[in-house]
């Protein structure tokens, strides 16, 4: 009895909080962008293969901006999508999302905004400060 008892305490205290709790970037796994966004979030979705040149570019502005701004990390949710394995899957499909190096910022049932294929700072940041924007 006591030792049930026990491990009903101990499952209790390491349940784990919302994947997007504090995580820096999040890999896709179908339903983590609609849970996050029926959660209220913020989303930015990066598209992203490992052997696009334009996508590491990306993500290397992305990662600039970021630690530039803990204001990114405090208000949007980063969830990377792999291009190689979900190119054919409704993440893609949805959202006509035309190739990798696509990055979104969604909210609620909101795209709020995109950029195909652009590395340019300003860009990139632009697109994230559409996060920071209040909800109209």
């Amino acid at each position: 009895m006591y030792r049930r008892l026990f491990l009903a305490i101990a499952s209790a205290t390491l349940v784990a909080p919302p994947l997007w709790a504090g995580e820096g970037l999040i890999t896709f796994k179908p339903g983590v962008i609609q849970a996050a966004l029926d959660d209220g979030k913020t989303v930015f979705v990066d598209y992203f293969a490992p052997w696009c040149s334009t996508c590491r570019t990306q993500d290397r502005r992305v990662e600039e901006l970021r630690a530039e701004n803990p204001e990114y990390d405090g208000n949007l949710v980063f969830i990377r999508v792999d291009w190689d394995t979900y190119r054919d899957h409704e993440v893609v499909t949805s959202r006509a999302i035309p190739r990798r190096s696509t990055l979104l910022v969604l909210r609620g049932n909101e795209e709020l905004g995109r950029i195909v294929a652009g590395t340019g700072k300003s860009e990139i940041k632009a697109l994230l400060d559409k996060g920071l924007r209040p909800q109209s």
